[in-house]
């Protein structure tokens, strides 16, 4: 058979199948809705046909055989939101079904923060016991093509990709301690990468605020995104600094998109500090600046005016070398004490002193605990903490430290709202909700989390496009879709289009809203009427199923 008629054949083959898929009725078709696609354009009318998971057909389908018809009268049909920084990989274990995640209309996340599910070893596993038991997890895989192997086994309400983090190859390869990498350590950590880039990873990621990952000098990143740009991978990062040295911050990310030949991603993109509001002009400017000299870098923010992270970052790096139980043996000797105390009383530019940030110790909120006898200060602030204690806040937070085994989270009020609201209206800026997906019930409706985590994208909805009108609609869903399908190559997601998969959302723009507030965080969003991952409603009427329709995102390096 010649290469002609061998392709003629092939053609007359999936022009055959075609037919018959096209005779087939849809399993879903969704009509009278505002199709507002993705792409930023304005609403438009029309069907949308799904079968098989997919989108299959737009138009008038007032006259195809279907199963089941959604009438969404009156109601916005978009594509379903990618969160760009999820942090579920533990929680999704817990509860997969993620509902504070589906409730928003996301339908894929993206995650792996500097620590990311995989690599592990032994020592890391020993070194974190407390996060597995808080969560009553078993981590029974090392490897991340072993660990997506156990998200497909057990279902998932949402689509996960992963980075790999810098952070977890340094841990697999020099642990926690402040070191160096030897040429051959290195090349050990590079290996890892690779490993975890053909398993399926979507890039390599840095958290450099939080030790051990301070101790890595940028040209170890740079080593480390190369080996993830080989595969087509994109660099995403928890800057270095968000405060004082922003500016030099962002320009070592650009450095290393730069030598590293890989798109970079600044994630919650923001400025901390009360001495440094009104920055955010600055950070925009020198974001520009690195896109018109040709270095591909985007960000995404959360848009709220407190971060949330571990109270162990208020923590100068040196004092977590080795690890979180020997932060603690610094904490409790009275002489290291002391220096701790003095670096984080003391303003810096050489590290993010979180304490300089804050205007007082009221701005902390202690969120996330493991130790049973803290419980009854989640969601109060370390003045209350202090005052129940008769102790000095500082001393306080060292104390707490000391009880939790470090583990202890909390949310940090110090960004100003017209710098958030400036960043949320950039034409590179997504969104990310910077949290693990939770539930109101169970084990996960125990903790008390940052707003955030419930109510990221229909907030942006009601405060930014409905009340402030700082957004139009359609780029509000650009930037939940289109935009991070684009900059992590999810080219079948993030539109509604022909061909794509068919993650989809039905609301009314007029009531969907976001209830979570910092005194009461576990409050489920309001008004997804229908939301759809891979075809299949996990929610339907407003309610949700229990479907565990997602999938395992991979990566363009990955090897079956």
């Amino acid at each position: 058979m010649t290469i002609t008629r061998g392709l003629a054949l092939l053609f007359l083959l999936a022009v055959s199948c075609f037919a018959v898929a096209a005779d087939q009725p849809f399993d879903t078709v969704i009509t009278n809705g505002h199709i507002v696609d993705g792409t930023g354009s304005p609403w438009y009318s029309g069907d949308i046909g799904i079968r098989d998971g997919r989108i299959a057909a737009i138009g008038n389908l007032s006259a195809a055989a279907r199963k089941r018809t959604v009438d969404a009268k009156g109601r916005v049909v978009a594509p379903g939101f990618i969160d760009m920084l999820g942090q579920s990989e533990a929680t999704i274990l817990v509860d997969p079904r993620l509902p504070s995640k589906i409730f928003q209309g996301i339908t894929t996340e993206v995650t792996g923060e500097g620590g990311s599910a995989a690599p592990l070893n032994e020592a890391i596993i020993q070194a974190d016991r407390p996060g597995y038991e808080h969560y009553k997890i078993n981590p029974d895989w090392r490897t991340f093509r072993q660990y997506f192997a156990r998200l497909e086994k057990q279902g998932m309400g949402i689509n996960v990709a992963s980075y790999v983090g810098a952070t977890q190859v340094r841990r697999m390869v020099l642990g926690d301690a402040d070191v160096q990498p030897t040429p051959e350590q290195l090349e050990k950590m590079k290996a890892l990468v690779r490993d975890a880039m053909r398993d399926g990873t979507v890039g390599v990621s840095t958290s450099l605020m939080y030790a051990p990952a301070p101790y890595a000098k940028t040209e170890e990143i740079i080593a480390l995104a190369a080996e993830a740009s080989r595969f087509g991978g994109i660099y995403a990062t928890h800057m270095r600094n968000e405060s004082e040295s922003v500016l030099e911050a962002i320009d070592e990310a650009v450095r290393i998109g730069r030598e590293a030949h890989i798109p970079v991603e600044i994630w919650h993109f923001k400025v901390a500090g009360k001495q440094n509001w009104g920055r955010m002009p600055e950070l925009i400017a020198r974001v520009n600046k690195a896109r018109a000299e040709g270095t591909d870098v985007e960000a995404d923010t959360y848009a709220y005016t407190a971060w949330f992270n571990s109270m162990s970052a208020f923590v100068p790096a040196w004092a977590h070398d080795g690890g979180d139980a020997k932060l603690i043996e610094r904490l409790k000797d009275p002489a290291t004490r002391a220096r701790i105390r003095k670096d984080m009383e003391t303003p810096s530019t050489e590290w993010d002193n979180e304490w300089q940030e804050i205007s007082g110790p009221q701005d902390v909120m202690v969120s996330v605990v493991e130790n049973p006898a803290l419980k009854q200060f989640q969601g109060k602030r370390l003045t209350d903490v202090a005052k129940a204690w008769n102790k000095d806040p500082m001393e306080t937070l060292f104390d707490l430290l000391i009880e939790d085994k470090a583990f202890t989270s909390c949310a940090v009020f110090g960004m100003s709202e017209p710098d958030v609201a400036l960043a949320v209206q950039q034409p590179w800026m997504s969104i990310d909700n910077d949290s693990s997906g939770t539930s109101p019930e169970g084990m996960l409706g125990e903790e008390h989390p940052h707003p955030r985590a419930y109510g990221t994208f229909p907030r942006i909805v009601r405060k930014y496009v409905r009340e402030e009108k700082k957004l139009t609609l359609e780029d509000a869903i650009r930037k939940f879709t289109a935009l991070p399908a684009q900059r992590m190559r999810f080219s079948d997601r993030g539109l509604l289009r022909t061909g794509m998969w068919a993650d989809v959302v039905i609301f009314d723009p007029e009531t969907v809203r976001d209830l979570a507030t910092f005194d009461n965080p576990n409050q489920l969003s309001q008004g997804m009427e229908f939301v759809l991952v891979n075809g299949v409603p996990v929610i339907e009427n407003g309610k949700m199923t229990g479907a565990l329709p997602g999938k395992v995102l991979r990566g363009a390096g990955f090897t079956p």
